[in-house]
C-alpha cells in the first residue's frame, strides 16, 4: 500500500512509475529495460521499507535512481513531481544535481585548458 497525499491508501502500481519514466525520458537515450530496471528497483525499495510509503517517498526513490541515469530526464521529472513554476526552480535543481555527481578527474580540464591557450599579447600576428 501506498499512502497519497490526500490522505487515500491504494495498492503499489508500478506501472504509474513506469509511466512517469516514459514520461521523463521521452526522446531521452534510455532504454525501455533501464525503466523496467529502475522501476523494479523503485518497487523493492518501497517493499523493503516496511512501512506504507507515502507517495513523496517513492517520488524520491524515483529521483534518487533517474539522477544516475539521465541528468535531462531527471530534470523533466523533478519538474513535475517538484511542482517548479519558474527557471530559478530549474537553476536550483541543477545545481543539486550537479553536486551529486561525480568530481571530473584532475588534469583532465588542464589538459583541455592547455589546447585553447591564447597566444601571448605581442606574439605572432598579434597587430602593430
Amino acid at each position: 500500500m501506498v499512502v497519497k497525499r490526500s490522505g487515500l491508501r491504494e495498492p503499489f502500481d508500478r506501472s504509474k512509475v513506469i509511466l512517469g519514466l516514459r514520461s521523463a525520458t521521452k526522446n531521452r537515450p534510455v532504454t525501455e529495460a533501464q525503466l523496467d530496471a529502475l522501476s523494479q528497483e523503485v518497487e523493492d525499495a518501497v517493499r523493503e521499507s516496511g512501512t506504507e510509503p507515502t507517495t513523496q517517498q517513492v517520488g524520491l526513490a524515483v529521483l534518487e535512481r533517474l539522477s544516475s541515469l539521465d541528468d535531462v530526464a531527471y530534470l523533466r521529472f523533478a519538474s513535475v513531481y517538484k511542482g517548479f513554476e519558474d527557471a530559478d526552480d530549474f537553476q536550483r535543481e541543477v545545481g543539486l544535481l550537479t553536486k551529486t555527481t561525480a568530481p571530473k578527474q584532475p588534469g583532465a580540464l588542464a589538459a583541455s585548458d592547455d589546447a585553447h591557450e591564447r597566444p601571448p599579447a605581442g606574439g605572432p600576428g598579434a597587430a602593430d
